[in-house]
């Protein structure tokens, strides 16, 4: 019924899908923050393993080095930097919960919008396999989208400025 060749590849690729969707499944599971934590990281290994299939090796380093290191090792300090001596839960505020939802819907109302208007222009030329896409990544990185890339840098340096005056205001 199924014709299927079975390759190393086809073997990969459904290794690093169990792994993604278990850590993620994990991750919702979980009570704990650590554990909420590593297993993230195993679904950030998965996605890396999927750009390694994908020819993507820059991509899968950087996964691994950004996400699966740095990102985790960060949310484990922000856990151990914040107390989490939860006595009790917390008070509902419908208020605040109403006007969450309107705006929520609003922003997805909004970008439902600019996204349907949108002419998004079609690629030029295909991506050769072949070729170094590292330094592909770096062209275009460096000369199209120099301005997303900037404003991206100063939104990083402004949110760990605002989680180090948190962690500051806490520890006082």
């Amino acid at each position: 019924m199924f014709n299927v060749n079975v390759t190393g590849e086809f073997v990969a690729f459904f290794v690093f899908a169990v792994l993604i969707i278990s850590g993620a499944v994990l991750m919702v599971s979980f009570t704990k923050v650590v554990h909420m934590v590593v297993s993230l990281a195993a679904v950030f290994i998965g996605v890396a393993g999927m750009f390694v299939l994908l020819d993507a090796e820059f991509l899968a380093f950087v996964q691994v080095l950004i996400y699966a290191g740095a990102i985790s090792i960060l949310m484990i300090f922000g856990i151990m930097m914040t107390k989490h001596q939860s006595n009790g839960e917390e008070s509902a505020r419908p208020l605040q919960e109403t006007l969450t939802a309107i705006g929520a819907l609003a922003l997805f109302g909004i970008l439902f919008y600019a996204i349907r208007q949108t002419d998004f222009p079609q690629p030029q030329q295909p991506f050769d396999a072949g070729a170094d896409n590292t330094m592909e990544i770096g062209k275009l990185l460096f000369t199209g989208y120099v301005v997303p890339f900037e404003l991206v840098s100063v939104l990083l340096t402004v949110a760990f400025i605002g989680a180090i005056v948190l962690a500051k205001k806490e520890a006082d």
